[in-house]
């Protein structure tokens, strides 16, 4: 498959993701009512994962995040070559899906943007948490993701059931996450939200970029030299 195609691939998974799992948590926000609440949101990210892995994971792999990209390069999964490509298309991805929920989300009668489901740490920590609270939770929970990704993607493992595994450890992560920092443990998902909140979110998103991607490098280094046959 040409490098073109799995960038394009790509693309329309990352779309998928911050589409579907920001899309639960601003659109739950604004109809209350329905309830889909905080586990919601967190199967909602998890479940986008697990259907684009079916989808598109003999394409491209399925990487929908520049940390899970750079763990598999750490871990010898991934030419670095092709790091940068599909970097661009994740961002690109994520900036479209934020921008397609901005669309349908602000056609409700008195919408206001707030926090778009966006990233955050200190004042915009759902819990308040500090600033090395937030940069601990991301690396950690992005390190076992990719821990997670890279064990269930051996070839030793039992194959066809790695989507399940990462879906829900996706989902997982998310359940510990959210109300630290609204959980990223992905640049392209908090890029997207935070270009339409601007302001501290645009701010603060150097940790978004810098945790997750520390996680994913420490991960592929240790499960290579570690579990590596």
């Amino acid at each position: 498959m040409s490098l073109s195609k799995r960038a394009i691939a790509e693309f329309f998974g990352t779309f998928w993701l911050v589409f579907g799992g920001c899309g639960a948590a601003v659109l739950d926000a604004a109809f209350p009512q329905l309830g889909i609440g905080f586990l919601g949101v967190a199967l909602a990210f998890g479940l986008t994962v697990l259907t684009m892995a079916f989808a598109i994971g003999h394409i491209s792999g399925c990487h929908l995040n520049p940390a899970v990209s750079a763990g598999l390069v750490a871990g010898k999964r991934f030419p670095a070559a092709e790091f940068l490509p599909y970097v661009v298309a994740q961002v690109l991805g994520g900036l479209a899906g934020a921008g397609t929920l901005y669309v349908i989300a602000s056609g409700k009668p008195g919408f206001e943007l707030g926090g778009f489901a966006s990233n955050g740490y200190a004042t915009h920590s759902p819990g308040g948490y500090s600033l090395v609270s937030c940069l601990v939770a991301e690396v950690v929970l992005t390190f076992f993701f990719l821990m997670i990704i890279m064990g269930s993607t051996d070839k030793r493992a039992p194959a066809g059931f790695a989507p399940i595994a990462i879906g829900l450890g996706l989902t997982l992560i998310h359940l510990i996450g959210i109300p630290v920092t609204n959980l990223s443990v992905n640049p392209a998902r908090s890029t997207g939200p935070a270009v339409f909140v601007g302001g501290w979110a645009l701010q603060q998103l150097w940790l978004f970029w810098l945790a997750p991607i520390v996680g994913g490098v420490l991960a592929g280094g240790v499960y290579r030299t570690a579990f590596g046959e």
